[in-house]
């Protein structure tokens, strides 16, 4: 498994959820069995575990939407049917995303500093959160 295939941006959405295309598309790497390893510690954690616990889904149910699916429009027809959530409950999801780690939360902010330096991507003031740090890892910023 040397080739990296990247998943969407988390700033991606679908049926207005922030990070599920990328979610998606970690799925079907993986049932493909061509997720990188590089994304293995994290699979179904992190922001997809998030993305889980605030739809109030579990991995295995929402693995086997995606397996049963040809289509992005298919799992986006399920996830309309299935997960009931408000608006501001996508919308604080969005925000919660966009804006880890705090300020104020030194651990993360360490980790996120680590992850940098891992990268070399030190030299960029633009990157505040892990969206970012994403984004400029995968080479979309």
């Amino acid at each position: 498994m040397s080739e990296m295939i990247y998943p969407r941006s988390p700033r991606e959405t679908m049926d207005g959820w922030m990070h599920l295309p990328r979610f998606v598309d970690k799925v079907r790497l993986h049932l493909a069995g061509k997720l990188h390893q590089d994304y293995q510690p994290n699979f179904c954690k992190g922001f997809d575990g998030r993305w889980l616990e605030t739809a109030g889904v579990e991995a295995q149910q929402f693995i086997d939407v995606v397996r049963r699916s040809v289509t992005d429009g298919e799992v986006c027809d399920w996830v309309r049917m299935n997960v009931k959530k408000p608006e501001s409950i996508k919308v604080a999801h969005r925000e919660r995303m966009l804006s880890y780690p705090k300020p104020d939360d030194a651990e993360m902010q360490a980790r996120l500093k680590m992850r940098k330096e891992q990268a070399g991507l030190t030299h960029r003031d633009d990157i505040r959160t892990f969206v970012d740090f994403i984004d400029a890892d995968e080479k979309r910023i």
